[in-house]
């Protein structure tokens, strides 16, 4: 073994956490009140159907009905299982399986969607399909939020990093025609905007957070002068719509549900599933990752064995840049086409917020992306449905799992030990 890995490896090793932690019941025992009330108290008559199939599919799968009143108490009864089991589990300190967690959740949206949408039809590759249209732009952000965590600086800036990419992406595309074009000027875009967030954490070791909101602040306001002053006045030579065709991946897209889903999509989709294999696998996997968590973990020990800790934070933290502006690119040659102003909608701290739920681990944080996705593709099912669900409530329906699942699902979470401390070399 090289003195690199024989001094950085136990870096990540740090002793496990063996306080107990109520959390994760807590949030259960919440949810689980939830469905008494919703499917219990406030009980529909009737029963909803969910479409399964397209009809473009290999084979047709029938449409499958949920009476209501049988759904909402089947789901209570098993969320009530769910959260003794986890109390039973905490209080013999142990840990409760991610699966389970997954299992529990899809339970209550699956009670939630049949209360919801009683008497009406939802189509369920339709409502995945625009869930994970949602979600793209967050995995491109929390992976970008992971790099740069791991590695020892907090990336507040991550939404200048999204308006940075879709701004540059749109107007450069516009400008030569090409959405590859685009998509790599949304990469320098995010690179730039995380070169600002580098030089005055690290090398003026200016308070991370307090810069990331003021970058963030920065290029929300930068690309609304832009946007008014020179996008707007020339919208058909700057700000066309240029965007990404459909690409279906034959014989593959015709699968039933997950077909249309994940393999009739276009290049910045196909190229954020790439981005999560090979983040998650050089982070763990290589000497770059090892090097990496070990500045991030303890930058002392990672210079003591010859590592530069300032160049290794620098040039990761625009690594993130770069995958967030990818990001970026989706809002606008993936989705939409032309740029509009603040057009992110504060996406950047919903996928910081992935990056915490899913404990600083890019599989874990692309799952938490998808399913702040889907919370904020469900109230558009919703809507579109005429559910008697108030439309206040759909619309912060994103956030409200987004605090929940922070605040109360996480349970114990530790970060890299010295995410956002700056390092000053003795």
């Amino acid at each position: 073994m090289s003195p690199t890995a024989a001094h950085a490896a136990p870096l990540t090793d740090r002793p496990v956490e063996t306080t107990r932690s109520w959390k994760l019941p807590i949030g259960y025992g919440v949810f689980t009140l939830v469905a008494l009330v919703l499917f219990g108290l406030l009980h529909r008559p009737g029963s909803t159907t969910f479409r399964l199939a397209n009809a473009g599919d290999f084979f047709q799968l029938p449409d499958v009905p949920l009476a209501v009143g049988a759904t909402g108490t089947i789901v209570i009864v098993l969320l009530a299982l769910g959260t003794a089991y986890a109390v039973w589990v905490v209080s013999r300190n142990g840990r409760v399986p991610l699966w389970v967690t997954s299992v529990f959740a899809i339970l209550f949206v699956v009670g939630f969607l049949t209360w919801a949408a009683a008497g009406a039809t939802i189509p369920l590759p339709g409502l995945l399909v625009g869930a994970l249209g949602l979600s793209v732009p967050l995995v491109f952000g929390a992976l970008g939020g992971v790099i740069s965590e791991r590695v020892g600086v907090v990336n507040i800036a991550i939404e200048g990093q999204f308006l940075g990419g879709a701004f540059v992406s749109a107007m450069i595309g516009s400008l030569t025609g090409s959405a590859w074009v685009g998509l790599v000027g949304a990469i320098i875009a995010g690179v730039l905007v995380s070169f600002v967030l580098a030089a005055f954490s690290i090398k003026y070791l200016v308070d991370q957070v307090i810069v990331g909101v003021v970058i963030n602040a920065f290029i929300s306001g930068l690309t609304g002068f832009l946007y008014s002053q020179v996008l707007s006045p020339a919208e058909q030579t700057l700000n066309v719509g240029i965007r990404f065709p459909t690409l279906p991946i034959p014989l593959l897209h015709q699968i039933p549900v997950i077909g249309p889903v994940f393999f009739e999509q276009n290049v910045i989709v196909y190229l954020a599933y790439i981005a999560v294999a090979v983040v998650t696998f050089a982070l763990f996997k290589t000497r770059w990752g090892l090097r990496l968590r070990a500045v991030g973990e303890h930058p002392q020990a990672a210079d003591t064995v010859g590592i530069n800790v300032s160049r290794t934070r620098f040039w990761n933290v625009s690594l993130a840049g770069a995958v967030a502006g990818l990001g970026g690119a989706y809002f606008t040659l993936g989705s939409v086409g032309p740029f509009a102003k603040d057009m992110t909608a504060g996406a950047g701290y919903i996928a910081l917020a992935a990056v915490i739920f899913g404990r600083w681990d890019p599989i874990r944080a692309t799952l938490a992306a998808l399913l702040f996705g889907f919370a904020s593709n469900l109230q558009n099912v919703l809507g579109s449905i005429n559910s008697p669900v108030p439309s206040e409530f759909l619309l912060m329906l994103p956030y409200v799992v987004t605090i929940f699942a922070v605040a109360g699902l996480v349970g114990q979470s530790r970060g890299p030990a010295a995410s956002g401390k700056p390092y000053i070399k003795s």
